[in-house]
């Protein structure tokens, strides 16, 4: 969001490279780094407390963010920002499951929730353009504080307080193994840190050794382990990945070739992001009548072809604009639907964090590739096209997944 300001923020704050990196890096590392536990903190202590607790944080660091007067304070009140989001976005994900219990309405609700990350993304671009262009960019923050108080007095107004449905202990040391892991890998990448890179690899096969032995772990690696909940995340990650890097080469396109302002830039993306939202209003609709599988090869069908308009950055760019978010956005609403399906209840929001950590692995190692093929290959054309052609490659997964008409969680005793 705060990426089309940063060159107001350097101004501002007499920031150096490195320090201006920190600043957007922040963010991602904390929100990547504790989902997981946001997730299992949801199931134990009920999804409405972590989303109040999530949104008032996040609420006080973005005010943090709008008066941060130093580099430091400012890292310091994104990485809280970070903090803020990972409690609050998979306990928002379990409420959905647990308070919509019409299948058919807990479809939609599930589907409209799996784009709304990408709105987000579209409309912080817009908003951050905006007041790049007014040099005022601590209005954004100031932005985010209203927004989160306002989702606090929905929460309050609207959201019933449920019980939690888990059950038993935090497992403390898969805590600090996945949040470690996640963490030190989401750092590395993002700041290209090979020895946290190395911290990050060794924390999480310790993660993933410490769950397959736990007899209450984080995440149960059963819960990870079929088929369709593997071609719901992979989906998840190439849509994040291909929307990030869409976001990222046409910005500079748009700006460097074609010497188009940032905010004019920014209203462009207006085009992606209305479609998106469209596209998620619908797809749930899709989802209840036609099930999962159509919806989702559809999707990355109309996602790759979107990319492919969009490879050539010449008189095609505006197209693919509007026909890449169209498969994105069925893409989401489907995987989504499909990570939560058959899963218990008591575990809701652990699918929800997993979900939502696909959604972070897209844009920081999915678009680290496809920077490092961009550059290889000397242009932003051919990254687009890998991008698109991960796309079909996963397509013959979907088509072969089995049609259900069983409701999106249930309870059931075999994912422990």
């Amino acid at each position: 969001m705060l990426v089309v300001a940063l060159p107001q923020v350097r101004l501002a704050l007499g920031l150096t490279n490195s320090e201006l990196a920190l600043v957007t890096s922040a963010y991602g590392v904390s929100f990547a780094g504790l989902l997981l536990l946001g997730g299992r903190l949801a199931d134990l202590y009920g999804g409405r407390l972590l989303l109040v607790t999530g949104l008032v944080l996040f609420a006080v660091a973005s005010a943090g963010c709008a008066v941060a007067p130093t580099a430091y304070t400012l890292v310091a009140a994104r990485f809280a920002q970070g903090v803020g989001a990972a409690l609050a976005s998979p306990a928002a994900m379990a409420l959905v499951s647990s308070v919509v219990t019409e299948p058919a309405l807990r479809v939609r609700a599930l589907a409209l929730w799996g784009v709304l990350s990408g709105t987000g993304a579209t409309l912080g671009a817009l908003l951050s353009g905006l007041f790049a262009h007014n040099e005022s960019w601590r209005g954004i923050f100031a932005v985010l504080v209203a927004v989160a108080l306002l989702c606090l007095v929905g929460t309050f107004r609207f959201v019933p307080a449920p019980p939690p449905v888990g059950a038993g202990r935090l497992d403390i040391p898969g805590a600090v193994l996945g949040t470690t892991g996640l963490t030190a890998t989401g750092y590395g990448i993002i700041e290209v840190a090979p020895v946290a890179l190395a911290v990050g690899a060794v924390s999480l096969v310790a993660f993933v050794l410490v769950q397959a032995r736990s007899s209450q772990p984080l995440v149960p690696l059963g819960l990870l382990a079929t088929r369709p909940r593997a071609v719901a995340l992979g989906s998840i990650v190439l849509a994040s990945a291909a929307m990030a890097g869409g976001f990222f080469f046409l910005s500079l396109y748009f700006q460097d070739e074609r010497g188009a302002s940032a905010l004019a830039t920014a209203s462009l993306f207006l085009l992606f992001g209305l479609a998106l939202t469209a596209t998620g209003l619908l797809a749930g609709r899709l989802v209840s009548r036609y099930d999962v599988r159509p919806v989702l090869t559809a999707g990355l069908v109309i996602g790759a072809a979107g990319l492919l308009l969009l490879a050539p950055l010449g008189t095609t760019v505006l197209a693919g604009l509007v026909v890449m978010p169209v498969g994105v956005g069925l893409v989401f609403s489907s995987a989504t639907v499909l990570a939560a399906r058959d899963s218990p209840a008591r575990l809701s929001g652990v699918v929800a964090a997993v979900a939502t950590t696909a959604m972070e692995v897209g844009p920081t190692v999915g678009f680290a590739l496809l920077v490092a093929l961009a550059s290889a290959a000397g242009g932003y054309g051919p990254a687009l096209t890998g991008a698109a052609l991960l796309f079909l490659l996963l397509t013959p997964a979907a088509l072969t997944l089995r049609r259900t008409t069983r409701t999106p969680l249930r309870e059931t005793s075999s994912d422990q």
